[in-house]
């Protein structure tokens, strides 16, 4: 698992793509910071349900049948904060992925909420 990074401009710019995703999706949601990294939340101080958190790569927290096909993607894995404290329902998504992200967000948001 590689180390967390900072994100970077070109992440950056990935997350407001995918927040104006969101938003045409009717996806509820407001910006806040996960692990000192840019992310989306349900309204009103509620879960998260998606964060950038190395480079240009995304966590989503899934449920169920997406959380296996997102784990199924190339380079695809359980997100890990701390090396053996894997967070089971998070897997991290590399950006040549990105396409997929929109869709991934979405379940994302409706498996915390």
């Amino acid at each position: 698992m590689p180390a967390m990074t900072k994100p970077t401009p070109d992440g950056l710019a990935l997350l407001d793509e995918l927040a104006d995703d969101l938003e045409a999706a009717a996806v509820a949601f407001e910006r806040s910071q996960m692990f000192g990294s840019p992310g989306f939340r349900l309204p009103g101080k509620g879960k998260f349900f998606a964060t950038l958190v190395s480079g240009e790569e995304m966590i989503f927290k899934l449920d169920g049948a997406m959380h296996a096909s997102a784990l199924e993607l190339d380079g695809a894995y359980l997100f890990e904060p701390m090396p053996g404290r894997p967070m089971k329902q998070w897997v991290q998504v590399p950006s040549v992925h990105r396409g997929k992200y929109p869709e991934l967000a979405s379940a994302a948001a409706q498996s915390v909420g």
